[in-house]
């Protein structure tokens, strides 16, 4: 293989090249960098509900599932695996993040005479996957190629518009680790989430507004910008949900309410305060097990002040968590979600699914994207309401399993 100076070439030659490119111009100037180091490189990213991944030749490329395939075991357990192409060529698949979201898996096809196994080319290919996912991110905003390669089926106007306002679907750092899913992800407008990091501490949320349609994703996109608006200006809770209260009584008084849980956590102590406003409590989990719901008396759902401008409940609350505890925040289109028998799917069957994904050690990502599919398999397929899930782990060690052992 390519010594050092080779692959820095290689690596330096995308960088320079990406400047001016489009997202059409990235994956034949990928091409043309590996080149020089003997590898022929195939780039899949997954659909937005990640059951499949699929080459950005959408006229040549098969998608390869997500479930069956060493690709898709990549994808899910972001581990490098080795593996042969059709002619028997030998491959390391390699997980594609940005940061720690994932995008997708990189076919990387090996010269003849390297070794699957060797670390430092495993490093190397790491390094390189890595440098692809932070350039597709940079730029989906200017071309819609990956948009189209994630998209298996239309989106709705208000799905559309929230996708572009939602922050990626997991973050991590040294002591937390955030994921977040939603479906029907083509057709969501009532749902959405947020989060941020800073220093030392971590803002969470989940919204949930009246409707299933364009006005339900015009209040939750409102409410979305409102409190993060005030967030960003320093805020408490209290005055975070006061903006959300506002923006709805100003601009959307007749048009519905939306439920949220808002949430605050100092990463140095586990101090969690949290506001329930007319939302399902979330679900504490510690060692693998249910230790409570986090239920205080709920203050009105956002935008329902004006109703009852002298309501005195607060909905606040404060939990201290212990190193290693999850913390399970969803939507009741998750738990409401019915079978053709009318049998809802349940906060025990949500709960249940949680703990046996967690005691398989399974990183929080994954245990959500199988948790969803759970969901929509129980409605068969149709879910009836959108349904999103944020899981929360507080650990030191909670983002290891979200890179590749070669990289610890």
């Amino acid at each position: 293989m390519p010594q050092d100076s080779v692959w820095y070439q290689a690596l330096g030659e995308i960088i320079n090249e990406s400047h001016l490119a489009t997202a059409d111009d990235l994956v034949p100037i990928l091409e043309s960098a590996c080149a020089r180091l003997g590898l022929r490189l195939k780039l899949y990213l997954a659909d937005l509900s990640q059951r499949t991944l699929r080459g950005t030749d959408l006229a040549e490329d098969e998608p390869l599932t997500v479930d069956a395939t060493v690709a898709g075991r990549a994808f899910r357990l972001t581990e490098i695996l080795p593996g042969h192409d059709a002619h028997g060529a030998a491959v390391l698949w390699v997980p594609v993040l940005d940061g720690t979201e994932r995008l997708g898996v990189v076919a990387m096809r090996l010269p003849a005479d390297a070794d699957p196994d060797d670390p430092a080319l495993r490093e190397r290919c790491w390094t390189l996957a890595g440098l692809i996912g932070h350039l597709v991110v940079a730029k989906l905003p200017y071309g819609d190629l990956f948009h189209r390669v994630r998209r298996t089926v239309p989106l709705t106007v208000a799905s559309e518009l929230l996708w572009q306002l939602l922050p990626p679907q997991t973050f991590a750092c040294r002591d937390l680790v955030v994921a977040a899913t939603m479906e029907r992800y083509d057709q969501v407008g009532g749902d959405g989430f947020d989060y941020a990091v800073d220093d030392s501490h971590a803002y969470l949320a989940v919204f949930d507004s009246t409707g299933h349609d364009l006005a339900a994703g015009l209040i939750t996109t409102s409410v979305l910008a409102a409190t993060r608006n005030a967030r960003r200006a320093g805020a408490d809770l209290a005055g975070i949900a006061a903006a959300g209260d506002a923006v709805l009584s100003e601009h959307h008084p007749t048009a519905g309410f939306t439920t949220a849980v808002l949430a605050t956590l100092d990463l140095s102590t586990g101090t969690l305060r949290y506001l329930l406003a007319g939302h399902p409590p979330p679900v504490l989990l510690r060692g693998g097990s249910v230790i409570k719901t986090l239920g205080v008396p709920p203050r009105l759902p956002l935008g329902l002040r004006r109703l009852q401008p002298g309501s005195g409940v607060s909905g606040a609350g404060v939990e201290h968590l212990e190193p290693g505890d999850r913390l399970l925040l969803h939507t009741d289109g998750v738990t409401e979600a019915r079978d053709p028998d009318g049998v809802e799917f349940g906060i025990d069957r949500l709960v249940d699914l949680t703990e046996r994904h967690e005691a398989a050690g399974l990183p929080a990502p994954e245990t959500l994207r199988r948790i969803t599919h759970a969901v929509l398999d129980h409605q068969q397929g149709t879910l009836q309401d959108d349904a999103t899930l944020m899981l929360v782990e507080w650990s030191s060690t909670a983002a290891d399993s979200l890179l590749p052992e070669t990289t610890r």
